[in-house]
This record gives structure tokens, C-alpha cells and sequence, in this order.
């Protein structure tokens, strides 16, 4: 059991504290959702949690089978629904490897990405897309 602890610091600002390392993270509103967007939204969290886990795993099985993914970039799409009640509704997920697409271990590897616990955790009425991009030049780099 982990606990984070959040203090709502107004206007609609927050500030998470997780239990085990102090470490602080800040959220804010959206701009079309009463908000200044100045940091990340709750739901944008849910897809960087998405996306962070998916590059988690991906690194623990890959560290395992002695593979480099040194260089590898995860983005994620989040789409919020039109309709009420206000959710994410869609998140595509863009992940690419650099290592070549006939690797022995890419089906593994990707069905370690799918199988991480926050992608275990998305509601079923969330739509994830997933796009794979194999190749040591293939990924668009940090931003």
C-alpha cells in the first residue's frame, strides 16, 4: 500500500506528495475546464501513467533479456469525450523502440507493454491505440 497525499491549494490548483520518497507533483485545471492549464491535468496524469508504465515494463523486460532500449520514446494522445459525464474517452499511445522490428523478443515485448498494470487498470469504454515504431532511428526524440 502506497499513500499519496494531496492538498488542494485553490484555485483549482493541487499538490501530491507521495508517502515513500516526499516526492511533489502539482496539477491544474485544463483551460476548458475552468482552468489556467498550467501543469498537468488529472487526466493528463492517467495518460502520462499510462504511457510511463507501458515504458516501465517494457525496461524491466527488456533489462532481463540484456536489451538496450536506451533511447526509446512513449507519447500518448489523450481525447476527452464530448458527451457528459466529462472522461478521457480515447488515448493513443505511440511507442518506439530502437531495436529492428524482427528482434526475437518484440512480441514479448509488446505484450509486456500491454499487459502493465495501468493499462490493466483504463475502464473498458476508454479506447487505447497502440502504435509500434521498430527501428534504432524510428523515434522522434524527447521533447
Amino acid at each position: 500500500m502506497i499513500e499519496i497525499y494531496i492538498d488542494y491549494k485553490g484555485d483549482l490548483h493541487c499538490e501530491a506528495k507521495h508517502g515513500p520518497s516526499q516526492q511533489l507533483l502539482e496539477t491544474d485545471a485544463p483551460v476548458d475546464n475552468n482552468g489556467r492549464g498550467e501543469s498537468f491535468s488529472p487526466t493528463d496524469l492517467l495518460a502520462a501513467s499510462l504511457g510511463t508504465c507501458m515504458a516501465t515494463v517494457l525496461g524491466i523486460a527488456a533489462r532481463r533479456k540484456e536489451i538496450s532500449l536506451e533511447g526509446m520514446n512513449v507519447q500518448v494522445r489523450k481525447f476527452m469525450s464530448d458527451d457528459q459525464p466529462r472522461r478521457v474517452s480515447r488515448l493513443e499511445v505511440d511507442i518506439y523502440v530502437p531495436i529492428s522490428e524482427d528482434h526475437v523478443d518484440r512480441r514479448l515485448l509488446q505484450s509486456t507493454a500491454l499487459g502493465c498494470p495501468v493499462h490493466h487498470s483504463i475502464h473498458p469504454d476508454i479506447e487505447v491505440a497502440i502504435n509500434w515504431f521498430w527501428s534504432p532511428d524510428a523515434h522522434p526524440g524527447a521533447h
